[in-house]
């Protein structure tokens, strides 16, 4: 079993350690880049008081991301099931029609 590692990230200006998994570094580095990129973006094109309030706008952002994805496949899985169901249904009259 794979060690846990001891890393630092630095998120809004603040270093907050962690220990993760090895296979979890990277995706946790690059989550605290994505969220630094988006302060920066909140800063510059809104007028911000505090970190406090450009971390709450960030994260619901990634927030809402999360649940459109969530909302997104769901509309697929049952459009998909519903092709599905289509296909089905001509197949049997296909094979109604042989019998």
């Amino acid at each position: 079993m794979a060690e846990r590692l001891k890393i630092k990230l630095s998120i809004a200006d603040r270093v907050y350690p962690m220990t993760a998994m090895p296979e979890e570094e990277e995706g946790l580095r690059i989550a605290a880049k994505k969220i630094n990129q988006l302060i920066k973006q909140f800063e510059q094109n809104y007028a911000v008081r505090d970190k406090q309030d450009v971390l709450a706008m960030c994260a619901l952002q990634f927030a809402s991301q999360t649940e459109q994805k969530s909302i997104n496949k769901e509309k697929d899985i049952i459009t998909s099931t519903n092709r599905l169901e289509n296909l089905i249904d001509q197949v049997d009259v296909v094979l109604s029609k042989r019998s």
